[in-house]
């Protein structure tokens, strides 16, 4: 099921972002053993901070990853991923997974893992004040 949530920026403007709530759901249920775990809607749909952190999202019907480059360099090669693009730029530490990848718990399990394997390497966002 895709969950639609509504956000509202300086223009006034409504925009409407999609994710799919069972995908969310399983990442979350993946995710719940750790109390470091905080949701925040981004990239289009809802994102898992660990220690504040950006570390997987469920956009649409895809997953977007977290993973430092040179996993992404063997997932992009094994080609159960795509680049991230921002601007026309690669965003060389991030892939999104398609759903048609994430068909099994266990696989899920292995993209949440690979995630939470680079998150302590991460480097955390300068806040804005």
């Amino acid at each position: 099921m895709i969950t639609f949530t509504t956000f509202e920026l300086a223009s006034n403007k409504l925009y409407y972002m999609a994710y799919d709530e069972q995908l969310a759901n399983q990442v979350r249920e993946l995710l719940s053993d750790r109390e470091d775990v905080t949701e925040k809607e981004m990239f289009s749909g809802i994102c898992f901070m660990i220690d504040q952190k950006m570390c997987i999202c469920v956009s649409g019907n895809e997953l977007l990853c977290r993973i430092g480059s040179e996993k992404v360099g063997v997932e992009l090669e094994n080609g159960n991923c795509r680049n991230m693009m921002n601007n026309g730029r690669v965003m060389k530490d991030y892939v999104y997974v398609e759903d048609t990848v994430l068909n099994s718990l266990k696989k899920l399990q292995y993209w949440v893992d690979l995630c939470l394997e680079f998150n302590p390497m991460a480097k955390s966002s300068r806040k804005k004040d």
